[in-house]
């Protein structure tokens, strides 16, 4: 008896202990899923997720066999950027652009002198023009104040057999000669200029009319090297390729300043003619971008089609000989400026090439400096 007494005591005791133990609450859960950083993908640059989602079973999976995770679908969605305009590569070529900008800034520079003779003294000079360093040579009459101002533009040559000389010297000492203060630009691209970007050789005329300002700004100053130079009376000369960067000059800067111009064996005004024979000439190597342009974008870069803006009287000469620069650019030029009353006059010579010689080179500058004179 006494030993069923102790034995139920012993189970009553048994019983309180257990009902006293806490429940671990995660024993009576199922088991859970614990989704994983969702894959991504890219789309125009974004990250988005793919539709999926990994389960991982908890550490108690033990217990009981979960059932499978119902996968909940995510929708890929991408933001998809607007399309970005592309520059127009001509927006800033046009005549209407290179006239509503600025030039000038910095100054002419002399480096050396090359030569003195009893007319005038010949430095090597510099210039800046938007950034590059611009080289050429410079006449200065020895004797006298307030020369007026002859720019004188040479052609094409290859670069690489360039010299600052060139052949054009001889036409910059006749106008020196003459009493005018004389400046030859090598331009860009020709050593020892630095080189610069160039599409419709407007490089070359923004160099110019860089030239121009400068002229204007240096020859206020009593004691610069442009001070004995007459801001007010500059002319401007140019042969073939310069020629072509004339008239460019002409029809963005209308100033009265600029009292006569000379085209000699020039280039034409229409674009689209020049890159034709541009790329005849160079076997094909040299015009692909200029002749990629529109017809309506060719009428805002070429010269011919602003004509109307020109008030510099133009002196045209051209050898019916000319194999390099058809004579008929010019002929079409003259026609066109006297249409439009246009101050003009034009020479045809006979039986002597592009670069005139002898008899017809000598005529040339005889009625050059005649017409500045005039002007």
């Amino acid at each position: 008896m006494k030993m069923r007494m102790l034995w139920l005591v012993v189970g009553c005791w048994w019983l309180v202990a257990c009902a006293s133990q806490p429940i671990n609450p995660a024993d009576l859960q199922p088991p859970t899923f614990v989704p994983q950083p969702e894959p991504t993908v890219t789309v125009d640059g974004e990250q988005v997720a793919e539709a999926t989602v990994t389960a991982t079973q908890s550490p108690v999976s033990n217990l009981q066999s979960p059932q499978p995770p119902t996968e909940t679908a995510v929708p890929a969605t991408a933001t998809l950027s607007p399309p970005t305009p592309t520059p127009d590569p001509y927006a800033d070529l046009t005549i209407d652009t290179l006239t509503a900008r600025s030039y000038g800034g910095g100054e002419l520079d002399i480096i050396d002198t090359l030569e003195e003779n009893e007319t005038f003294t010949r430095y090597l000079i510099t210039y800046p023009s938007d950034g590059l360093t611009i080289y050429g040579f410079m006449n200065v009459p020895n004797e006298g104040n307030n020369f007026p101002v002859a720019l004188v533009l040479h052609g094409y040559i290859d670069p690489t057999d360039y010299d600052t000389l060139a052949y054009t010297r001889r036409y910059a000492d006749a106008l020196a000669e003459a009493g005018y203060f004389v400046i030859h630009p090598n331009f860009r691209n020709y050593p020892p200029s630095d080189d610069g970007p160039n599409p419709y050789r407007i490089g070359y005329a923004i160099d110019v009319l860089n030239l121009i300002a400068i002229i204007r700004e240096q020859s206020q100053d009593p004691l610069g090297y442009l001070r004995r130079a007459d801001e007010d009376s500059i002319h401007l000369w140019g042969h073939s390729m310069g020629g072509g960067v004339v008239l460019r000059v002409l029809t963005v800067n209308n100033a009265p300043y600029l009292r006569a111009a000379v085209l000699y064996g020039a280039m034409s005004g229409d674009e689209r003619q020049n890159y034709e024979q541009i790329q005849v000439w160079s076997g094909g190597e040299s015009g692909p971008f200029e002749l990629a342009a529109s017809n309506g974008q060719l009428r805002q870069i070429s010269p011919i089609y602003f004509l109307d803006r020109i008030n510099t009287p133009i002196s045209i000469h051209h050898s019916e000989a000319d194999e390099t620069v058809p004579i008929a650019w010019s002929q079409d030029l003259c026609v066109a400026l006297r249409a439009m009353n246009k101050p003009v006059e034009c020479y045809t010579y006979y039986a002597t090439p592009h670069t005139f010689r002898g008899e017809a080179d000598a005529l040339f500058m005889e009625r050059v400096a005649q017409f500045f004179n005039e002007n």
